[in-house]
C-alpha cells in the first residue's frame, strides 16, 4: 500500500506540473505521455523486489551525490514546466506533425521501458551512488547490463529528449540538455567509484566498454 500510494503522488505530481504550466487539460499527447509512464512505472515497481521498493522510497543521504541529484531533479522540473508553458500556454515551438508525437511516445516508452528493465534485473539499483557493501554488492550482467554499464540512466537520457517530440517542444531540450550532462558527469563518478571500489567490475568494464551508449561513450 506504501508503494502504491508513493507512485500515485509520484503520478500526480508530474501531471500537476505538465498542465499547471500548460494552463490547460485539453492536450492528448500529454495524456498519453503519463498513461505510459505510470503503467510502466506500475510494472516497475511490482517487478522489483521488496528490498528494492523499500531503498528506493526510503531517506537519501547528501554529499556529492546529494547535489548532482538535485541538479538532475531541477533541470528536469525546468523541462517539464518549459514543455507545458510551450504546448499549453505560448506555442514558442512550430506545431510537429502527428507522426513526430508518436514517434517521440514510442522512443519514450523505450527509454522508461529499458530503466525499468534495468531495476528489475539489478537489486542494487539504488538512487544514491555508493558502495553497497551491507547488500554484498557485485557487478550485475544479466539483461541490458549487457549493452551498456549504465542501462538505466541510459533509458533515463532516451525518455527525456523523446519528451520534446511527445510535448512538442524544442524549447524543452534545453533543459534537456543540461539533464544529460548532470547525468552523464554523475554516471561518470560512479563508474569511477565502482573500477576502484567493487570487486569484478573492472573486468566487467572490460568486456562492456560503453557507460551510456554504444559505440559512443
Amino acid at each position: 500500500m506504501r508503494y502504491a500510494l508513493f507512485l500515485t503522488l509520484f503520478e500526480l505530481t508530474l501531471a500537476s506540473i505538465l498542465f499547471g504550466s500548460a494552463g490547460r487539460l485539453d492536450l492528448p499527447w500529454f495524456w498519453a505521455l503519463l498513461a505510459c509512464h505510470g503503467l510502466l512505472m506500475t510494472g516497475g515497481l511490482v517487478m522489483m523486489g521488496e528490498e528494492l521498493r523499500r531503498v528506493r522510497t526510503a531517506p537519501r543521504g547528501g554529499g556529492v551525490d546529494r547535489i548532482f541529484r538535485s541538479l538532475i531533479l531541477a533541470f528536469m522540473v525546468v523541462h517539464l514546466v518549459i514543455a507545458g508553458l510551450d504546448a499549453g500556454r505560448f506555442g514558442w515551438s512550430p506545431a510537429m506533425p502527428t507522426s513526430v508525437h508518436a514517434a517521440g511516445l514510442v522512443v519514450y516508452v523505450l527509454g522508461v521501458a529499458m530503466s525499468v528493465w534495468a531495476m528489475s534485473v539489478n537489486r542494487f539499483f539504488e538512487p544514491t551512488v555508493r558502495l553497497q557493501s551491507d547488500r554484498n554488492q557485485h557487478p550485475v550482467t544479466a539483461g541490458p547490463y549487457r549493452l551498456v554499464r549504465h542501462p538505466g540512466y541510459a533509458g533515463m537520457l532516451l525518455a527525456v529528449f523523446a519528451e520534446c517530440a511527445v510535448f512538442g517542444s524544442l524549447w524543452a531540450a534545453l533543459p534537456a540538455i543540461a539533464f544529460a550532462a548532470t547525468l552523464a558527469a554523475r554516471t561518470a563518478m560512479e563508474d569511477r567509484m565502482l573500477r576502484e571500489r567493487l570487486t569484478g567490475y573492472a573486468q566487467y568494464a572490460g568486456a562492456v566498454r560503453f557507460r551510456l551508449m554504444p559505440c559512443v561513450w
